[in-house]
């Protein structure tokens, strides 16, 4: 991502707010116009996908997602008591890293709240993190580059359904030794419908990001533009990872084993925790 000046961040920089004590914050109120988001029932969806994160990077919700109520006006006259939020940078972060990625907006942003400091801050706290939360954690982290790596490979001639499923498996196959994501999905014991990347532990989810993440770069950066192309940039990158694993001694991704709990099961879970603390009044969830 190039550099962006001042004045592109200018947006975020005219609704930053300064408390007495001289620490920062964004009014969520405010910032949701400036994302591009209309009706706030549908930024709100994206600031409990960030509470969640928050949460499983072993930051407070409380301290970084701060609750407040305010009044608006009615049309009709009179005024009612509405909620707000007074997002710490950090929370911001995690708002624009769950928000839309095809809207040009989100992607300033994820750069304007500080991507690489926040990446820091995870990977310092990750090795205190249970299992499950360093799941929940990469896992959101693939889900962004996902929809990166898509829009990248439409933009380098993968258009039809067809071109993306020989895309993906490519991929697969590379890191997997030669496997299919039907194999993997095999190997694994899964019922249909679910899906491989929400059963993977902690460390295969690691070296499926660094495939993503690494093909997504190398598709921008060497401007490839065919299908074909494409197709061979992910199995090339998926089996470097791959051969990186091996020389280091490694166990392969298809020997890994299996969690018993899905990615989706484990953000239930979540929620219900979140949900009995609005009960027990230190936080507020509006469904």
């Amino acid at each position: 991502m190039s550099t962006l000046s001042a004045k592109e961040y200018k947006c975020f920089e005219d609704i930053k707010r300064i408390r007495p004590d001289g620490s920062e914050y964004w009014a969520a109120r405010e910032l949701a116009p400036v994302l591009d988001y209309a009706k706030w029932e549908n930024f709100y969806k994206v600031i409990k996908r960030a509470m969640i994160a928050c949460e499983n990077s072993g930051r407070s919700t409380l301290e970084c997602f701060p609750e407040v109520r305010k009044t608006s006006p009615m049309p009709n006259g009179g005024v009612k008591d509405i909620l707000d939020y007074e997002l710490s940078r950090y929370a911001c972060y995690l708002i624009v890293q769950n928000g839309d990625p095809r809207k040009e907006v989100i992607a300033l942003g994820q750069t304007y709240f500080a991507i690489q400091t926040y990446r820091q801050e995870v990977a310092e706290r990750f090795n205190q993190l249970d299992e499950d939360s360093r799941r929940l954690v990469v896992r959101g982290d693939i889900k962004q580059w996902n929809q990166l790596l898509a829009e990248t490979a439409r933009n380098a001639g993968v258009i039809t359904a067809e071109e993306f499923a020989i895309f993906q498996n490519a991929g697969y196959m590379g890191l997997y030794g030669g496997m299919t994501v039907d194999d993997i999905h095999r190997r694994k014991g899964l019922a249909i419908g679910q899906k491989i990347l929400d059963y993977m532990g902690s460390t295969e989810l690691i070296a499926n990001l660094f495939r993503i993440s690494q093909t997504e770069e190398k598709l921008r950066k060497d401007q490839v533009s065919t299908s074909d192309a494409a197709t061979a940039v992910h199995y090339a990158v998926g089996n470097e990872v791959r051969e990186a694993i091996r020389k280091i001694d490694g166990t392969m991704p298809e020997d890994l084993p299996t969690p018993e709990k899905s990615i989706a099961q484990l953000e239930r879970e979540q929620m219900e925790r979140l949900k009995q603390k609005a009960i027990d009044g230190q936080l507020m969830l509006d469904e």
